[in-house]
């Protein structure tokens, strides 16, 4: 059948790259090739694969013709104000269409791109040929009520165009109602896409309901399917002795969990002794492969999600509550199966040896963030009392975590320190404190032993040359770092060696830099743009954040898949499983596996960013009027962005510095007053007064303090 597929499409393409050829439309096609009417579907497959090998294009009046243009396909990211931009996979660059180029493509949607010539050094530019697939068939939207109709405004400004609702396809919703829109009809340049009402999540008045939406927006799955539970209700909620035969006991090793006070899934505990040469670090991860085996309904429903979501409201969990929460959580003074790192580190953070065990073990103490911090910074007495016999194991973690992190940072590791957001809600779900998230030298604890963790098991495997799952970080892209370079330039910093292949540690140094200067935050965000997202692969490419030549995720396999799948693979390799077949078997498997997961996280990472910045503007919605102490961190030609002690921040559009006319002046990132010569600079602290603030938009509005 394929042979058959492939001839037919030879056929066409090479009648259309006979000369005599003239440009014609689908149905001219299917009258010259003599295709019956009732098999047009194929005729059009056909040509779009010859659109997706870019041999062949359409034009504007829809007529088929050999590629003439560098036509490629990609996907649209379109912008509220219209334009947009086609991501295609391997070009670091994304190619711009205009508002005038755009065909009629709707935000996602798989589209063919044909080239516009470029001149000079200015950025792709293209106009969308052909819509191959649309990416968004349902989305979420407030739904406004007509006398014979109704219409749904989409949530996702990037949605430019309300859907039409039929009378007969309302299903009860009324004005406000947020709503679950499936599009049945995409519309045309004249006419708007139409649809049906599939669910009613709730008034955009009633708690919750805002969260939800976003949840449904992004496709979230908030319920187990029924198999998935049932199965998870078979689980035991002890182990048994059957358990733990051929595992190393370590039972008797006195270890920890260190989590924050609301955590309830604890999948790591940690152990450590100091023998005078050498630290003893263990890092023990909850076997959660024991109970979630592979292909069974638990594991598909785990893969499809990817990883646990984190929102301010809920945890939206990988894995039912009765594992993550019960047999899969190492709880204090239970025993729980585990699949522990051995590490032997002397004094200047070499890992000089290491094992990989499949383990039974017991927590002593269930730690928090707090309480630990409280011993080592504070040096709390109350609290030093409380837990005596564990205080010199902590105040020897301290001592490691400083050798780590030295040893990371000498090689090149790099550190955005950005505060992180910490909400308060009431009962109600509105936000009642924000204020950023408390770093502590417990929580860098916990995260060097992760890391050093992560690093072994990845670095022994890669040599083992077992099919595995790695955590990449590529190189930037050497263009981006020379824009970048030419930036900071401005305000007089440089770095080196970007031509070709920049060092991580050059991105380091440039960090250390900016520390504490005015432009600090600008540079610092500007730089993490300018860097590639880190995703799964399976190839060990390194990761070039943290300036290391193996790195995995190890650590987390009751809200991460890939940990979960690598801890299978580790278990295979130890019970000596790994023969040519199993091989096979995950060679077939882990690339769709990476995949899935990175998207899957990139998804998590959208739909916590966006509540966040729901909540910050609820949270300033009630603070309209009030005046404020903060820090511009961004200047740009339409305006400058303030940032309160509290993390949210908010703009000052250049139309609302009324005390005279203000242009941006690119080369120092300012804004300059005309008349007046008044000059606005980062890192400048400045009093604002909230002016606006808007939860459906997400915006938050900000003006001077005397000047309105």
């Amino acid at each position: 059948m394929d042979d058959i597929f492939e001839k037919r499409k030879k056929v066409i393409y090479d009648m259309m790259c006979d000369p005599q050829y003239v440009p014609m439309k689908e149905k001219e096609l299917a009258i010259l090739l003599q295709v019956p009417k009732e098999e047009r579907a194929s005729l059009r497959e056909l040509l779009n694969a010859l659109m997706l090998e870019g041999k062949i294009e359409v034009s504007k009046r829809g007529k088929y013709r050999k590629a003439q243009s560098a036509a490629l396909i990609g996907t649209f990211v379109a912008h509220p104000k219209g334009f947009g931009f086609v991501e295609v996979e391997g070009r670091d660059e994304d190619i711009f269409v205009p508002e005038t180029g755009t065909y009629g493509a709707m935000h996602r949607d798989t589209v063919q791109v044909a080239l516009l010539p470029q001149s000079g050094g200015k950025r792709a530019e293209g106009v969308i040929i052909r819509i191959l697939e649309r990416g968004i068939r349902e989305l979420v939207g407030t739904f406004q009520q007509s006398k014979n109709y109704g219409f749904v405004i989409p949530d996702n400004q990037r949605i430019l165009c309300d859907i039409f609702i039929p009378k007969e396809k309302c299903k009860g919703a009324v004005n406000g109602h947020k709503v679950l829109v499936e599009i049945t009809d995409y519309g045309t340049s004249g006419r708007n896409p139409e649809g049906r009402i599939k669910e009613i999540i709730g008034h955009k008045n009633d708690p919750g309901t805002d969260i939800l939406s976003i949840v449904y927006g992004y496709e979230l799955p908030l319920e187990f399917p029924e198999r998935v539970l049932n199965q998870a209700e078979h689980i035991p909620e002890e182990i048994s002795q059957g358990d733990c035969r051929g595992r190393l006991d370590l039972r008797d090793t006195r270890m920890v969990t260190i989590d924050g006070e609301d955590a309830k899934d604890l999948d790591d505990a940690v152990s450590l002794s100091f023998d005078g040469e050498l630290y003893h670090l263990g890092v023990h991860i909850a076997d959660v492969s024991n109970y979630v085996q592979e292909n069974s309904a638990l594991d598909r429903e785990a893969l499809k999600r990817g990883t646990s979501v984190y929102l301010v409201d809920r945890v939206i969990p990988m894995l039912p509550h009765r594992l993550s929460n019960g047999i899969c959580s190492l709880n204090q003074g239970v025993d729980r199966l585990a699949l522990s790192c051995l590490m032997e580190i002397d004094r200047k953070g070499n890992v000089v040896s290491h094992r990989i065990a499949e383990t039974v073990i017991r927590v002593d103490r269930r730690m928090t963030y707090t309480a630990v911090s409280r011993i080592l910074e504070e040096q709390d007495p109350e609290v030093i009392r409380e837990y005596e016999e564990l205080v010199p194991m902590f105040r020897q973690m301290a001592e490691l975590s400083d050798i780590l992190r030295r040893k990371r940072r000498k090689r090149g590791s790099i550190d955005f320190d950005f505060p992180e957001t910490k909400m308060i809600l009431d009962e109600k779900g509105k936000p009642v404190e924000i204020k950023p998230y408390d770093r502590n030298r417990a929580t860098k604890i916990i995260e060097d032993f992760m890391l050093i963790a992560n690093e072994t098991v990845a670095e022994d495997f890669f040599w083992q040359q077992t099919p595995f799952v790695y955590r990449s970080h590529e190189n930037p892209d050497p263009e981006k770092m020379q824009k970048l370079a030419l930036f900071i330039s401005n305000f007089g910093y440089g770095m080196k060696g970007i031509r070709d292949e920049v060092h991580p540690k050059e991105i380091q140094k440039l960090l250390g830099r900016i520390e504490g200067t005015p432009e600090e935050a600008m540079i610092s965000r500007l730089t993490l743009r300018s860097m590639k997202q880190a995703r799964y692969t399976t190839e060990c490419t390194g990761h070039f954040g943290l300036a290391a030549k193996y790195y995995c995720h190890f650590t987390s396999p009751i809200r991460r898949y890939p940990d979960l799948q690598i801890h299978r693979i580790i278990k295979d390799v130890l019970r000596g499983r790994m023969k040519e077949e199993k091989r096979a078997h995950y060679e077939e498997i882990l690339p769709k596996v990476a995949e899935q997961s990175s998207k899957c996280e990139r998804t998590a990472d959208e739909a916590e960013r966006e509540v966040e910045r729901l909540k910050k503007a609820e949270y300033m919605e009630s603070r309209i009027g009030q005046i404020y102490e903060g820090v511009i961190s961004g200047i740009t030609s339409y305006g400058i962005y303030v940032e309160l002690p509290n993390t949210v921040e908010g703009m000052i559009h250049v139309s609302n510095l009324y005390d005279d006319h203000y242009i941006y002046r690119e080369e120092s990132c300012d804004m300059v007053g005309m008349s007046t010569g008044k000059v606005y600079t980062l890192g400048e602290k400045v009093k604002i007064q909230v002016r606006d603030a808007n939860k459906e938009t997400r915006t938050v509005d900000f003006v001077f303090a005397s000047e309105e």
